[in-house]
């Protein structure tokens, strides 16, 4: 069924496509060619087609699905005649809304019998022994054989022909032909949208574009940015020519499904802002319920303040290309002289500048390169600067061959690696971060086995300043960091870069740096032959600790007062705060004395109380303890009194200390 129905399907649809390929404003790809393709390395790449054309035509845009997005967002249409240009396009869910939209259902893949089945009541001419004309009155499933095992049926076409009604067998059939215009259009129609959509990773944008007043013949241009691979480069150095030679080659990849011939090819190097938007898929905005006006009543709202159309034209932003775009704009460039927009009107395009930071490299001959391939160009040649030396960062036993090297090409360079080669011969890779020009930088390809590194690490911590004031100690110390840098040469003399992590929140002591970056410093240090060679680099780490001195213990002030860190006259003044110290502590260890020997006192009367309870006060031992009792009374009355004079002597020598940690100031 399924071979038949396919030749049914291609019965029908050919005559369509060839109507369609042969009027007036059909789409049609390929009628103004591509002419500059220009790639950035960010990802996207610059399309610009441009032609002549006659009357209204119909221009077809292929993309990849995952462009569409991008070719939506920056699409420009420049046609200086064109009263009305649109751009029109299949939607993501169009093919399956559509198709279930029409006459004819194919959406859902149905074979013959459910077509027909779909189609109750159509007129049809079907031809099979003889021809017959009849409406379509249903399918029937009859028996075709019996295995034992399961039961094959075939469908059968109900046709009510004039009043009777008669079955055919649609294996008999050999074509069917509705016989209702409409019903074939749509047919047709399905059938066109089935075979756009075979390559389900294309998508086709349609730009249409009237003629305008006298249908003038005119040149029309059409450009947009979509992904792409991005263009890499890869650099050669020669550190054994006399003039150091540096030459590029940028790699392309053109993985569109277009052709380029003849195109000017551009290659831009930078970092611009650039982003995806969901244009290409359709919206659908959720909207509340609202109950009927006759139901409840209506809800509160609050309206915000209106503005006057002058006002409103002065705050809204005027039209702006995307950054992603405005960095390619050449006013020189067809694309954006005298551009008109979608709508008709004219729109100021930015000039393209330098400023951006962005730099642009044309090749020089136009560039032709079949689709999904690609292709190698030259991008620079150019003698520089350049001197040997070893790098050594503190890591592995051996410095890195490299080179010191100054872009003087006249150009910004992007990322790439550099293959190096010496006296003729490869000497190894190394890679560069973006180069700007009259920039020095350092790269390494290699490792030197004639020259052994090692390093050590010391610290020490000294005491620089102490200062008292307000009873409080701010002692300042620095933290010194030394690493010892060690090189033995077996070789001839060389020069050697030394690369010196800057320890966090410290200052270089020595020796000076000849450059340094946010996260080194480097060191110019020449290793004679045959010799061993080190280098000392120290740095300082400021240390600040406060103390405040009333809290503090005696043994405290007197670890303080006895470092021989801190400057003798501070230790001096230390000194006399223990001494007072001492006092004070002398007088609250008499204070806890006494109360002592006071509650000790009371604990016994307490005990005494108990047992004169216990015995009477008129027996004899009743009359002992209350002689006791008396006694106990005196010695805790002299006790309070000396208390008192301790509590006093405390508070004095309290006072007498607080106010001289107080009254410090060295």
């Amino acid at each position: 069924m399924k071979s038949k129905v396919s030749l049914l399907l291609i019965f029908i649809i050919t005559p369509f496509l060839w109507a369609q390929g042969s009027g007036d404003g059909t789409p049609q790809e390929n009628l103004i060619p591509l002419n500059r393709v220009v790639i950035l390395t960010s990802g996207l790449t610059y399309y610009e087609h441009s032609g002549f054309v006659d009357g209204s035509v119909s221009l077809i845009l292929p993309f990849k699905f995952n462009a569409v997005n991008d070719a939506l967002k920056t699409l420009i249409v420049n046609d200086p005649s064109s009263p009305n240009p649109s751009v029109s396009y299949q939607s993501e869910n169009t093919l399956f809304q559509t198709l279930r939209s029409l006459k004819v259902d194919l959406s859902d893949m149905p074979d013959l019998a459910n077509i027909l089945l779909r189609l109750r009541g159509v007129e049809v001419e079907v031809t099979s022994a003889s021809v017959y004309r009849g409406r379509i009155t249903g399918i029937e499933h009859r028996m075709a054989a019996n295995t034992g095992f399961s039961v094959m049926t075939e469908p059968w076409l109900l046709l009510n022909t004039g009043g009777r009604l008669m079955s055919i067998n649609l294996n008999d059939i050999s074509s069917i032909r509705f016989l209702d215009p409409a019903i074939e259009h749509d047919l047709n129609r399905a059938l066109d949208l089935i075979a756009a959509s075979t390559n389900n990773n294309s998508r086709h944008l349609i730009v249409n574009l009237p003629a305008g007043a006298g249908n003038v013949r005119r040149r029309v241009s059409l450009s947009y940015v979509v992904p792409s691979p991005v263009w890499k480069v890869s650099y050669r150095l020669d550190l054994g020519a006399t003039a150091p030679l540096f030459q590029g080659w940028a790699i392309v990849d053109n993985d569109s499904d277009t052709d380029w011939n003849n195109v000017e090819l551009s290659l831009v190097t930078g970092r611009p802002s650039s982003f995806i938007q969901e244009l290409y898929p359709p919206y659908y905005v959720s909207r509340p319920v609202v109950p009927l006006s006759i139901a409840g009543t209506a809800a509160a709202v609050t309206h915000e303040r209106a503005v006057t159309t002058a006002q409103a034209e002065m705050r809204a932003p005027a039209p702006a290309m995307a950054r992603s775009e405005a960095f390619l704009m050449d006013e020189s460039a067809p694309a954006f002289r005298d551009m008109t927009n979608l709508a008709g009107g004219n729109i100021q395009t930015a000039q393209g500048t330098d400023a951006g930071g962005q730099f642009e490299f044309t090749i020089r001959n136009p560039v032709s390169l079949d689709r999904q391939m690609s292709a190698m160009f030259p991008l620079v040649e150019s003698r520089i600067q350049a001197n040997k030396v070893l790098i050594y960062n503190g890591r592995g036993r051996h410095p890195r061959l490299g080179a010191e090297i100054v872009n003087t090409s006249g150009m910004k360079l992007p990322a790439g690696p550099i293959t190096v080669y010496d006296g003729g011969v490869y000497a190894g890779d190394a890679l560069i971060e973006f180069w700007n020009e009259n920039e020095k930088r350092l790269i390494s390809f290699g490792e030197d086995l004639a020259v052994t590194a090692s390093s050590n690490d010391t610290n020490t911590r000294a005491v620089s300043t102490v200062r008292i004031s307000g009873g409080v100690m701010t002692i300042n110390r620095h933290l010194t960091f030394v690493r010892t840098y060690s090189f033995i040469n077996s070789g001839v003399s060389k020069q050697l870069v030394v690369e010196h992590t800057r320890t966090t929140q410290s200052e270089l002591v020595s020796p000076q740096a000849n450059e340094q970056t946010p996260a080194l410093y480097r060191f110019n240090v020449t290793l004679a032959a045959n010799s061993e060679t080190t280098l000392a680099v120290s740095e300082q780490r400021p240390l600040s600790e406060s103390i405040t001195l009333l809290p503090l213990r005696l043994d405290a002030l007197l670890s303080y007062s006895t470092n021989q860190e801190i400057p003798a006259n501070v230790r001096r003044a230390l000194e006399r705060a223990v001494e007072l110290r001492r006092a004070v502590d002398t007088a609250d260890a008499e204070i806890r004395d006494i109360e002592a020997q006071r509650n000790r006192l009371v604990a016994d009367q307490d005990r005494i109380r108990r047992n004169l309870e216990a015995a009477g006060n008129q027996t004899s031992q009743g009359q002992e303890y209350l002689r006791r009792l008396v006694a106990l009374d005196s010695e805790i009355d002299g006790l309070s009194t000396r208390l008192e004079r301790a509590n006093a002597n405390a508070r004095t020598a309290r006072t007498a200390f607080e106010n001289y940690l107080n009254s410090l100031n060295l």
